[in-house]
């Protein structure tokens, strides 16, 4: 059973395009739901209770408690001129944290994302700062770069790519990274991941991408190919649950963001999808 601090959270369940018309089914935090849509219209039931329910980024919002006022605000995805770029919903068997905190590090570029998002021997990660923003209760990593040999699909070679990350919420984390097409503002990627289980989730990432040149297909073609690597690695970590005490795993220098997100979770006494006991591995 899911505790307040899970329930009381804005969770992404589904691409709107993706809604049938009529009667459907989802699940979230161990429940399952009953959609109804109508024209753009969406309904979502707990049994017989009405769930709130808002629309944003193309994609349909929902909450099993009290949630804040609106889904978290990402500027960018109002601005005319970025592609959007919803990139499916892939279901990994593994924690939604797991996959939150395994957006956030970089250590696996080279070893995962080989020849696309890092390389050898540019295996170092180079001191960066995180923080956690309590005017707005948001974890924030800033500074970052790694040198990547295909940062994005629009790249035309190895660039130092400069990272911002940024987590609104337990489950939704968003990368602002250096766009080869404009050098004053950032590309977007966002991972709003929704917990089905403690042990299983669906990720859907999106894009508002600076590119008016590349095809649909060839950006949501790159962007799950990497997504596809992490399941990889993230299904066969154990626990599967993300482990909160710090005893149980050795943090280094690069994992600054995870060691700010893990406290941040503790602090709001959030404990869905984590474990408190055995030994974690890689």
């Amino acid at each position: 059973m899911a505790e307040k601090a899970a329930l009381d959270q804005w969770y992404c369940i589904e691409n709107l395009a993706d809604v049938p018309m009529g009667p459907s089914t989802n699940r979230l935090l161990g429940q399952d739901l009953t959609v109804e849509r109508l024209g753009d219209t969406v309904t979502l039931r707990d049994g017989d209770r009405l769930l709130p329910v808002q629309q944003r980024y193309g994609y349909v919002w929902t909450s099993l408690g009290t949630p804040p006022p609106a889904v978290p605000p990402i500027p960018e995805a109002d601005e005319p001129d970025r592609r959007y770029v919803p990139c499916g919903a892939i279901s990994v068997r593994a924690s939604g944290l797991r996959i939150v905190e395994n957006f956030l590090d970089m250590a696996h570029f080279p070893f995962v994302h080989t020849d696309i998002l890092g390389s050898e021997p540019h295996t170092e990660v180079e001191h960066y700062d995180c923080e956690i923003r309590r005017d707005v209760d948001e974890v924030w990593a800033t500074n970052c770069t790694f040198v990547q040999p295909k940062a994005a699909l629009s790249a035309a070679g190895a660039l130092k790519t400069d990272y911002m990350y940024r987590v609104t919420t337990p489950f939704t984390v968003i990368l602002y990274k250096t766009c080869p097409n404009a050098a004053n503002r950032w590309d977007v990627i966002c991972l709003f991941v929704q917990p089905l289980d403690p042990d299983r989730c669906r990720a859907h990432p999106v894009m508002f991408l600076i590119d008016d040149v590349a095809r649909i297909a060839d950006l949501i073609g790159f962007q799950q190919v990497i997504f596809l690597q992490d399941r990889i690695i993230l299904e066969n970590q154990r626990p599967v649950l993300l482990p909160l005490e710090p005893r149980l795993e050795t943090p280094t220098r690069a994992d600054a963001s995870s060691i700010a997100y893990r406290r941040w979770l503790k602090e709001k006494g959030l404990t869905y999808g984590t474990t408190s006991g055995e030994k974690a591995v890689a």
